[in-house]
């Protein structure tokens, strides 16, 4: 059981970490955004992938996470 909770711990600072990273990137876009018109289009692009890698990631964690444990109380 405690391999599980490790491995779980493991998967969600990575979780956390990744979107601490994205926070950050978007912290620096909204600097960029003030200054030009044209960062402001390419940081508005840049923020949709951003935001979908976020999301695409984030699917990813929860589903490894969730195939752990079913591989753990062998649900499949």
């Amino acid at each position: 059981m405690t391999k599980l909770i490790k491995l779980i711990q493991k998967r969600v600072n990575g979780l956390i970490a990744s979107l601490i990273v994205s926070g950050i990137i978007m912290m620096m876009l909204a600097v960029l955004i003030v200054w030009s018109p044209l960062i402001l289009q390419l940081a508005v692009g840049l923020f949709l992938v951003i935001f979908a890698y976020m999301l695409f990631f984030s699917a990813y964690k929860v589903w490894s996470v969730k195939k752990e444990i079913e591989k753990h109380f062998k649900l499949k």
